[in-house]
């Protein structure tokens, strides 16, 4: 490789690199549908990987409610026995109707 391309090389690689991540931010956007959840409704929590034993296993935990709204899409959730969740500042993926 030439020596005096390099430069031009890089330039484009990072033009490359700049459009993709431009055309990943518009597909995520695109396809994500923000949620704003209120205080005391009750959201589900998906479960962690190790949580799953088999294919049978819920994908989900068990229900919370929603005690304290921090903003941004972060909240403090409680069990529905008035027991503070074990981590603050979570971010729930869904919700009962």
């Amino acid at each position: 490789m030439n020596l005096d391309l390099l430069d031009e090389v890089r330039d484009h690689a990072r033009i490359n690199s700049e459009a993709l991540m431009r055309r990943v931010e518009l597909r995520h956007k695109t396809k994500t549908k923000p949620r704003q959840f209120k205080f005391s409704n009750l959201v589900m929590w998906k479960a962690h990987p190790y949580l799953i034993e088999n294919n049978l296993s819920p994908k989900w935990t068990s229900p919370f409610r929603i005690v304290e709204v921090l903003g941004n899409g972060v909240y403090n959730l409680e069990t529905l026995n008035a027991e503070p969740s074990h981590e603050r500042g979570m971010r729930p993926t869904s919700s009962f109707v």
